[in-house]
Order: C-alpha cells, then sequence, then structure tokens
C-alpha cells in the first residue's frame, strides 16, 4: 500500500514490455503496465483491474486497501495467529459490511439533473485535478465551462440509464491553449464500407488488348463505372461522403463534379463512432433511407460534425504540453465512468474518510477496522497534516454522532462533509469491500 500512498505517491516511471516509458501517478496506468510475477501481488492487480473496469474508480484504493490488510495480517502471523484464522476473521468481518445502516446511502436521485450529477463528480474529479474539479465536473457534464444548459454526459444518456455507454463520451486532445479553452462539442470531431475508387483484382490480372480502340474503350469503361457510382450517391441526395479507406484521384474528379465532400476516417472504431453519430449504415450503395443526417458541416480550427439530435459527445482539451493533457484526460474518463456508476446505483455516503472511520468504530474485528484508518492517513499525509492528530479528531466527532465529519483538505481540519457536497458512490464503496 506504501507503493500508492503517502510519500511515495509520486509520479512513477514505468516501462513496460515494449520499452514505452510511462510517467504517471495514475494507478490504473501503473498495474496495468507493470508485469507482476508474484501470484498474491497478482490477485491485487486483478482486483485494481476488475474495480477499474466495472467502475472506473477506485483502483488506487482497492489496492491500498488490500495492501494495508496484508500488512496487518503480517502482524497478526508475527504473534501466532494461523492464516486460516486470520482469513475466517477477515470472512466475517466483510459479512457484517452492511450489517449496520451506514453503507445503504441516500435516495437515488436523478441522473439527468445537472446539479445533482456534479455534486456526486467532484470527489472523483477532485483526486486527479484537485482545485479545478467544479470545472472539469462541469465539462464533463455540461456542454461548456459557460453553463449552456446542453449536456455531454447527460445528452447521450439513454431512455434507460443503465444502457449508458462511457464509449460515446468522447476525449479529444489538442496541444495549445490553456485550461479554461477546454470544451465540449456536440458530435464527434473529426458511407461507404470500403474505399470510393475502381474495383482491382485481388491477384494479378491480364488484359489482352489488340487494337487501339479497345485500349480507348477500356479506360472509358473504367471512368464510366466510376462516375456511374458518385452519380447515385449524388441522386440518392447525399451531400457528404465519408470514406474509411482511400478515395481515387478519378472518384474525387466526379465527386467535384456533382459537388459532393469527401472525407476520410482511417480508424474503423472512429468510423463506426461516425455513423453511431449521425445514424449512418455502412452500405456500398445507400439507397436514401440509409443515410445519415447532419445540420451542417463545416471546417474552423478543427474538423467537426454538427447535429443537432445525436448519441456521441466530444470533450475536447486545451493545455501546453502532452503530459497536461493526458492527466486531464484520466480525470475526464474517471468521471464519465463515474457517471456510468451514477446510472446504475445513485446512492452516496459521505466522502472525505468520513465513511471509512464510522466502519472502523463500528466493526469489533480490529485489524480490519485499522485497515479504514488508512484512507484518513493517506488524505493528511498528502495534505501536510499530523495524521494521528486528524485521526483522533476525526473519531471524537464520530463518538459524538457526527457521522458525517471527514478531512477538510483545504483547511487542514475535521468538517461535516455534507455541507462542503463532498460525496462517495455507494456503489464504489460496495465493490472495493
Amino acid at each position: 500500500s506504501l507503493f500508492t500512498r503517502f510519500e511515495l505517491s509520486m509520479n512513477k516511471m514505468v516501462i513496460n514490455h515494449l520499452d514505452k516509458p510511462f510517467v504517471t501517478n495514475d494507478v490504473a496506468t501503473i498495474v496495468n503496465e507493470l508485469e507482476v510475477q508474484h501470484l498474491a501481488a497478482k490477485l491485487l492487480v486483478l482486483a485494481g483491474r476488475a474495480q477499474q473496469e466495472e467502475i472506473g474508480d477506485g483502483a488506487n484504493l482497492t489496492i491500498a486497501f488490500a495492501g494495508e490488510l496484508l500488512q496487518n495480517a503480517e502482524e497478526l502471523i508475527r504473534i501466532g495467529l494461523h492464516p486460516s484464522e486470520i482469513i475466517s476473521r477477515y470472512n466475517k468481518a466483510i459479512k457484517k459490511r452492511f450489517a449496520n445502516d451506514l453503507l445503504i446511502g441516500s435516495e437515488n436521485m436523478d441522473v439527468r439533473n445537472k446539479e445533482e450529477v456534479i455534486s456526486r463528480m467532484k470527489a472523483v474529479v477532485a483526486s486527479k485535478q484537485f482545485g479545478q474539479e467544479d470545472i472539469l465536473s462541469s465539462l464533463v457534464v455540461d456542454i461548456s465551462i459557460t453553463c449552456i444548459p446542453l449536456f455531454a454526459c447527460i445528452q447521450v444518456c439513454p431512455k434507460n440509464p443503465t444502457n449508458f455507454n462511457v464509449d460515446n463520451v468522447r476525449v479529444a486532445k489538442i496541444v495549445g491553449g490553456g485550461f479554461y479553452d477546454c470544451t465540449v462539442v456536440r458530435g464527434m470531431v473529426a458511407v461507404f464500407a470500403g474505399g470510393v475508387d475502381t474495383s482491382a483484382t485481388e491477384t494479378k490480372g491480364t488484359v489482352l488488348i489488340h487494337t487501339a480502340d479497345q485500349q480507348e474503350n477500356y479506360a472509358k469503361t473504367e471512368e464510366a463505372k466510376v462516375e456511374e457510382l458518385i452519380k447515385a450517391v449524388a441522386d440518392s441526395g447525399a451531400k457528404v461522403i465519408v470514406s474509411e479507406t482511400a478515395v481515387g484521384e478519378m472518384a474525387l474528379h466526379f465527386c467535384e463534379c456533382y459537388k459532393l465532400m469527401v472525407l476520410k476516417i482511417s480508424s474503423k472504431f472512429e468510423f463506426r463512432r461516425f455513423c453511431c453519430t449521425t445514424g449512418a449504415l455502412k452500405l456500398c450503395q445507400p439507397n436514401p433511407d440509409d443515410l445519415g443526417y447532419v445540420d451542417s458541416v463545416s471546417v474552423d480550427e478543427f474538423a467537426s460534425v454538427r447535429k443537432v439530435d445525436n448519441s456521441i459527445s466530444t470533450v475536447l482539451l486545451r493545455g501546453s504540453t502532452d503530459s497536461i493533457l493526458d492527466d486531464l484526460e484520466g480525470a475526464v474518463d474517471d468521471g464519465v465512468n463515474t457517471y456510468k456508476a451514477m446510472c446504475k446505483d445513485s446512492r452516496i455516503v459521505p466522502g472525505a474518510a468520513a465513511t471509512k472511520i464510522e466502519l472502523a468504530k463500528r466493526y469489533a474485528i480490529a485489524k480490519f477496522a485499522e485497515s479504514f484508518e488508512m484512507v484518513p492517513k493517506m488524505l493528511a499525509e498528502n495534505a501536510g497534516l499530523n495524521e494521528m492528530e486528524i485521526i483522533s479528531s476525526i473519531y471524537a466527532e464520530h463518538a459524538s454522532g457526527n457521522t458525517k465529519v471527514g478531512l477538510d483538505l483545504e483547511q487542514g481540519r475535521c468538517k461535516d462533509v455534507s455541507t462542503l457536497n463532498i460525496w462517495d458512490l455507494h456503489i464504489t464503496n460496495y465493490n472495493i469491500l
């Protein structure tokens, strides 16, 4: 657990098996790139990955909490307790985790309500970009920092919120500008299943030409086929052709003749998202019913496709360096994954270590309870505070009935976190335990 918290929780340089270096303090990135040999350590890595894939947040706490349990178990083994007895006690503590009313959480909320979503997302984003959580949370939830009432996550949320797909919120990074230049585009930043060109055989072919007329007619036939293809597209009512592969020079000529705009998207995944955004189908010769629709196609600072009613949003991040953009992207990804978890279970519990201390106070199994103290220790140590004084103060407040008291990092003292609007998702704590 020391590897992911306290004074050792600075940026790590990880070089993976492909000799690609990573400089990050994101635990999910670290554990994904490490080659772990020890079986017990592999279990911790798998637990962290499962938490990241299922919830999108809490991988750090999962690994740190498990490491704290192992560290406390070592003390019990040294005094003569058998590992099987320790496992039995830990399992007993896990079964009692919801015996009290603490982790039942608050009532469900409307996942399309902007203010309620932001209040549940701030704590997650603050763990990656402390001090900028208000702006980033609004960016993830809202269409822009200026609070135009069009939503990034909310606008792509389906009628059944449990079917929310995180891939429908994309992240585009552009070097230059500053943090306050970040915005959200309704749609994609930038339909044929193949290229727009003359067809070619898979193997080499031979054409025997006897006369000059045959050679001339061969070229004319090729041009006629390409023109027939482009004309069919134009007659269907299409104004823009989006191709996954190359567009031939002859095809471009006839596209110009029929006043058609041509775009190329090389990535097949981005191509699928484009079809999802516009509602188009990938067909060789489209009919009018198969065409997608956008209000306008324009080029400003970056290529974009604007559409009033679409199923994809793009968060456009701006920053001076690639590392800053990567950190911002990590915070946005965590926020979007939190929204996904929120769509499944939006109940909340007090954050800022308040819930962990209350659990530690109620559990009778001492070493399991001590493991929960790792969270306020981590927060106090990273904030430069005396961890023992902070833990004692929180315990004293909880003993007097103030179960929502946690650590206010900005003021460096204990405070009711419900007044600070700091909450943790119930489902995140449930998965970790």
